[in-house]
C-alpha cells in the first residue's frame, strides 16, 4: 500500500470498520494497487473464474490492466464484457443485458468503474446469488461498499436490496486521473453526511430509526477531516483524494453495519431522488448524483439554519395547541399526492411511503412534546452537528461541485416546489417532515425564497 502515513491511517480505519461488515471482507486502497488484483481475487475467490465488466472508458483506464493481472496470476478469465453506451446510467435495461452474460458462466464479476458499473454488477450478481468485487476508478459516490443498488426501473430510480462487494480495490493513481467533476461529485456526496446526521438525530429522538452508535462513529468521527480540503480535491491532491475515497468507502461500510442507508442519507438525498425521477436534464444530460445531492445539502442546511434561528419552546407550545385545527388527514395528503405524482410512475411508491409515515394526532402530539422537552439540548446538538449553509456552499464550490440550483438547471421556483415534493418522497424522517409536523411550512420554508431569505 505504500509507506505514506495517510495511507496507513486510512488502512487502519477501514480495517476496523470491516470487522462490523457481513459482505465486504477486504479493501485495498493505495498507490499501484492494480498490480495486486490477481492475489486479491485469489484470496477472496480461490479457484474461481473471473469476468471483467467495464464500460468503454473504464476498460481503458483500468480494465485492461485488471484483466492482464488476473491472467498473470493464473486465474481463468472469460471474455470481458464492455458496455458501450452513450450517457450510460444504471437502468434495468442494462441489467437485462448483463444477465445472460453471467447466466452462461460461473465466473465472478470484477466490476471496473464507479457508480453505474458497480451497481449493475452488484445487482446482476445478486440475481445469481453470486458475490463480486469492484476495482474503483473514481471517488465519485459512496456506493462502492454499500449494500443495495440504485437502478432505474419502470421510469423510477429505485434501490434494490443486494449484497455489497466482497472486495474493493482502488488504485489512487487511477483516481487521480479521473475527471475532476467525478471526484467533485463524490465530495458533494460526502459532505451531505453532515445534514444527514442531523436528520438521523431527529429520527432517533422520536424513535423511528434509533442511532446505531458504531455506524454513526464510522462516518461522523472523521467526516470533518475528510471534507477539510476541497481545493485539494479540485487540484487532484493525492492526500485529499485518498481521504475523500476513504470517507466514501467508510460510508458504505457503515451502511452494512447498520443495515440501512440512514447512516449516509437524509433529506438532501430526497432532492436528488426527486430530480432523478423527474428525469431532469441540464444541457442535454442528467447531472450526477453527487451534484444533485450537493445542492440538496445546501437546501437542507438552509432550512436547518432557519429552524434553529427562529424556533423556541413557545413555537412548540403553539404547534401542539394548533394540532386540532392544523392536523392533516390522510385524505388531504392523498389528494396532494394525486395532484403531485398522479401522472407519473412514482405515484404508488410515494403513496406507500407517505402512508407508512402517516401518524394520528396523539402520536403527533407525543413527538412535538418530545421536541419541546428536549429543545435546549436538541438545538445545541444540531448546531454542533451542522455547518452554516453559506459555509457548506463555499466548501462545495471550492471542490468545483455545483452549490446553487441554477448550476444544475433547477430554477428557484422549482427548488421551492421541490422542498414539498421531496418531503413526500420517502418514509425516512428528516427536517422536511419536522417542519410539516409542526404545521409551519409557510412560516419556515417560504421565507427562504423571499427577499432576505437564503434563496431570495
Amino acid at each position: 500500500m505504500g509507506n505514506t502515513v495517510f495511507y496507513q491511517e486510512t488502512a487502519a480505519r477501514v480495517d476496523k470498520a470491516l470487522k462490523y461488515c457481513d459482505d465486504t471482507k477486504a479493501v485495498v486502497l493505495g498507490e499501484q494497487t492494480l498490480g495486486q488484483v490477481g492475489s486479491f481475487f485469489n484470496n477472496l475467490f480461490p479457484g474461481k473464474r473471473a469476468i471483467v465488466v467495464a464500460d468503454a472508458t473504464t476498460f481503458e483506464l483500468a480494465g485492461k490492466r485488471t484483466l492482464q493481472e488476473l491472467q498473470a496470476a493464473g486465474i481463468s478469465t472469460d471474455e470481458p464484457y464492455i458496455y458501450n453506451e452513450p450517457d450510460m446510467h444504471a437502468e434495468m435495461r442494462l441489467v437485462d443485458v448483463l444477465k445472460p452474460i453471467l447466466a452462461n458462466t460461473d465466473a465472478i464479476a470484477v466490476a471496473v468503474g464507479s457508480g453505474t458499473v458497480n451497481d449493475l454488477c452488484k445487482y446482476t450478481s445478486s440475481l445469481f446469488e453470486r458475490p463480486y468485487m469492484v476495482v474503483g476508478t473514481a471517488a465519485s459516490m459512496d456506493g462502492y461498499a454499500s449494500f443495495g443498488a440504485s437502478i432505474e426501473y419502470n421510469e423510477c430510480k429505485q434501490t434494490f436490496s443486494c449484497p455489497a462487494p466482497r472486495g474493493i480495490l482502488i488504485d489512487m493513481d487511477v483516481v487521480c486521473k479521473a475527471p475532476v467533476k467525478m471526484n467533485a461529485a463524490g465530495f458533494a456526496d460526502l459532505i451531505a453526511k453532515i445534514p444527514a446526521g442531523a436528520d438521523w438525530i431527529l429520527a432517533d429522538l422520536i424513535g423511528t430509526e434509533p442511532i446505531d452508535h458504531i455506524a454513526w462513529s464510522l462516518v461522523q468521527d472523521s467526516l470533518r477531516d475528510w471534507v477539510s480540503d476541497p481545493l485539494g480535491v479540485a487540484n487532484c491532491d493525492r492526500k485529499a483524494l485518498t481521504f475523500l475515497t476513504e470517507g466514501l468507502i467508510m460510508s458504505g461500510l457503515a451502511m452494512q453495519k447498520a443495515k440501512t442507508s440512514r447512516t449516509a442519507s437524509g433529506a438532501e438525498h430526497q432532492f436528488s431522488h426527486l430530480w432523478d425521477n423527474q428525469h431532469h436534464k441540464f444541457n442535454g444530460e442528467a447531472p450526477s448524483h453527487g451534484f444533485k445531492v450537493g445542492v440538496g445539502t445546501v437546501a437542507t442546511s438552509a432550512l436547518y439554519e432557519k429552524i434553529l434561528g427562529s424556533w423556541s419552546e413557545a413555537t412548540f407550545d403553539a404547534a401542539i395547541a394548533a394540532i386540532p385545527r392544523n392536523f392533516r388527514k390522510w385524505e388531504t395528503i392523498e389528494s396532494e399526492l394525486t395532484h403531485n405524482f398522479g401522472n407519473s410512475g412514482l405515484y404508488e411508491t410515494v403513496k406507500r411511503e407517505c402512508r407508512k409515515k402517516y401518524v394520528e394526532p396523539d402520536e403527533l402530539k407525543r413527538r412535538l412534546l418530545l421536541f419541546k422537552d428536549s429543545w435546549p439540548e436538541l438545538k445545541a446538538r444540531l448546531t454542533k452537528q451542522l455547518m452554516p449553509p453559506l459555509e457548506i456552499q463555499k466548501i462545495i464550490r471550492l471542490s468545483t461541485a455545483p452549490s446553487t440550483p441554477e448550476e444544475i438547471g433547477i430554477e428557484r421556483a422549482r427548488l421551492q416546489k421541490s422542498y414539498s415534493l421531496a418531503q413526500q418522497l420517502r418514509y425516512r424522517y428528516n427536517c422536511l417532515d419536522w417542519v410539516r409536523d409542526m404545521g409551519l411550512w409557510e412560516e419556515t420554508v417560504t421565507p427562504l425564497f423571499q427577499p432576505g431569505g437564503f434563496w431570495g
